[in-house]
């Protein structure tokens, strides 16, 4: 059947109530937390692209292990450049998240 027959027999309001609504964070505090975590994880996944090209040799270096190890540690100078200012990334995402949720 054709899309726009479909469209025009149905009101607009069910479009509307059908689209996904963004979740809403409780707080400016929240969505301040929220904004930080992307940027841990954003600065966490650029430094595990760098290590990518890091060749390990020696008799305790590769393995599972330190893929392991190597991911956690990422994760953690994620965590920690964030925490210290980060990149600019968290301010914003924080202004974007209170503009959509319209949260003053």
């Amino acid at each position: 059947m054709n899309d726009n027959l479909i469209q025009s027999a149905l009101p607009a309001a069910t479009y509307q109530a059908a689209a996904p609504k963004p979740a809403h964070t409780q707080s400016a505090a929240q969505a301040r937390k929220a904004a930080e975590e992307f940027e841990a994880f954003f600065i966490a996944q650029t430094v595990e692209t760098m290590f990518a090209g890091v060749e390990t040799d020696g008799p305790f270096g590769g393995g599972h292990a330190e893929q392991v190890f190597r991911s956690m540690l990422s994760q953690e100078y994620g965590k920690s450049m964030a925490r210290s200012g980060g990149i600019g990334i968290a301010d914003q995402v924080y202004r974007e998240i209170l503009k959509t949720q319209e949260v003053k």
